[in-house]
């Protein structure tokens, strides 16, 4: 990942030194459940252990340099560790494995702590749109259909559901910690034929990883799901961006990025403050989604396995680990800082001439004994005047010989059409942070 939209936080995850720091320790601990059933001299096993290698940047570059000999990643590694501590304890090093036993135990180890990164953030981002929601419970503006003035909602109201589905992302990343967090030390096609079962079980429990039946390598289906994961959890933060960069539009002016002071929205135009988080949050989020489809193309590897999914899965694995964590912290950073304009938003429903009140009108005419047909009519006609010709939907609708008065006063009563909404923070509330 570029460094513009990595975090310290996960480069830790992924860096090269973490990464052979989990080979190396997959490798230990083989090693030390061989030793735990008589296959290695247990003196062998603890002298592997003391004398590994420390899992740093230099130890990176001798294995780099090992690499350009081998052409072979692991066996590079192997090749690196096992001189480091000399045999003859050395060469009980990789003892019955294949490469994607160590590398597919390490990636999922390294997807599993991934998960973990993301819930978190999934979990203070909720908590933002939580406080936000009841903050703005009855923050009245108007809900739009197709960008047209439909009828009235409250801000509140919209966050509300921003939480509920960022909460099902929460889930799926819970889901998908499930099922990446497995490992395989079965050898070669995936038998056992030079590993005993009991080795990988020794192994699974010191990591915290579930043994599942295997080929070579761990079935792709579940990278896949952390991938949707990903993506979904981009998309779900595509989708407030883009809501919110259509509030920020000049004409509509309901909501505001922060600005902090130095900060320029045009190197031209010293007056323009653009929605610039909301629209890298959008950006981002197609790169998630390009992401999934290369993932779901692993899934389908020739036999027992080939290395189609291997170049693939060192980019976007990394890539969507980064990415969905940065886009949650970045929408996280731009709700807290968002500046909400009450005023215009109210304005801005009373700017339809009263419209949005149609369908209370259209249902009071049905109960006061109007067929639906005619009463749509009459409604209609009188919206479409009044829009044509910029005037009062109400006063219309009073002039009008078809229409009782008496009915309207409810029917444009602005309580009545938000009366419900408790309905929705009910389940707001029951979001366990």
């Amino acid at each position: 990942m570029i460094p513009r939209y990595s975090t310290p936080e996960m480069d830790a995850v992924w860096s090269d030194p973490a990464r052979f720091g989990r080979w190396l320790e997959v490798e230990l601990l083989a090693t030390e459940g061989h030793a735990a059933i008589g296959i290695v001299p247990t003196e062998a096993a603890e002298i592997c252990r003391a004398k590994a290698p420390v899992s740093d940047e230099a130890f990176v570059e001798r294995i780099i340099e090992r690499e350009r000999v081998t052409d072979h990643d692991v066996a590079a590694f192997v090749d690196t560790v096992q001189a480091e501590i000399d045999d003859p304890a050395g060469s009980w090093i990789h003892y019955g494995l294949t490469s994607s036993d160590v590398g597919d135990t390490a990636l999922c180890w390294a997807m599993r702590d991934a998960c973990d990164l993301l819930i978190e953030a999934s979990t203070a981002l909720l908590e933002t749109l939580v406080d936000m929601a009841r903050v703005h419970r009855d923050t009245v503006m108007i809900g739009r259909t197709h960008g047209i003035h439909a009828e009235p909602t409250t801000f509140g109201t919209k966050v509300a559901l921003w939480a509920l589905q960022v909460d099902r992302d929460r889930e799926r990343l819970r889901q998908a910690r499930e099922a990446v967090a497995v490992m395989k030390l079965s050898g070669a096609v995936g038998t056992y034929s030079n590993i005993p079962p009991s080795v990988e079980a020794f192994v699974g429990d010191a990591l915290g990883l579930r043994p599942i039946a295997a080929t070579q390598v761990v079935a792709r289906d579940r990278h896949a799901q952390f991938l949707y994961a990903c993506a979904s959890v981009g998309s779900t933060c595509e989708m407030m961006a883009v809501e919110l960069r259509h509030l920020q539009r000049t004409e509509v002016r309901e909501v505001q990025e922060g600005f902090k002071p130095g900060q320029k929205g045009s190197s031209a135009m010293p007056h323009k403050r653009n929605p610039i988080s909301a629209e890298t949050i959008s950006g981002l989020s197609r790169v998630l989604r390009g992401n999934l489809s290369a993932g779901m193309q692993d899934i389908a590897l020739w036999h027992e396995r080939d290395i189609s999914h291997s170049s693939v899965e060192r980019v976007i694995l990394p890539d969507s680990s980064q990415l969905a964590f940065y886009v949650m912290r970045r929408l996280k950073r731009l709700l807290d800082g968002l500046v909400v304009m009450p005023e215009r938003m109210r304005a801005n429903l009373d700017a339809s001439y009263g419209l949005v009140f149609s369908q209370p009108v259209l249902l009071s005419l049905v109960q006061g004994g109007a067929t639906r047909d005619d009463a749509y009519r009459i409604v209609q006609r009188n919206a479409m005047r009044a829009w044509d010709e910029g005037l009062d939907f109400r006063t219309l609708l009073e002039a009008d010989d078809e229409v009782d008065d008496d009915v309207l006063d409810d029917a444009f009563d602005l309580r009545r059409s938000l009366a419900n909404l408790g309905q929705i923070f009910a389940q707001l509330d029951a979001i366990v942070i």
